[in-house]
């Protein structure tokens, strides 16, 4: 999460990553369907701005976005990379036999 900010220079994905993540509530209930205004009325962020986070999230794959049509409102599933290669890792340490 640091590389959003660091590396990428956007902090905007980071502080609207860490909107959805909080609406999910950090429980296995991965997804949550809200307005691109819904997170710039929440974050502080312009419209373009939160859209431009969301797409900057997409592509890096911390979440997916999900639409029924094109004038719904997008659900995005919210993708927590870090635990699975803590998982990956865990398994690799455990000894054989």
């Amino acid at each position: 999460m640091r590389d959003l900010v660091g590396h990428d220079r956007s902090p905007s994905s980071f502080l609207v990553y860490l909107y959805l993540w909080g609406r999910v509530g950090g429980k296995e209930r991965n997804r949550v369907a809200v307005s691109y205004q819904s997170i710039a009325e929440a974050t502080g962020l312009s419209k373009s701005a939160a859209q431009g986070a969301v797409k900057r999230l997409a592509r890096r794959q911390l979440v997916v976005v999900a639409r029924a049509g094109p004038t719904t409102v997008p659900e995005y599933r919210i993708l927590r990379p870090w635990q699975r290669l803590a998982a990956l890792r865990q398994a690799a340490k455990k000894p054989v036999g």
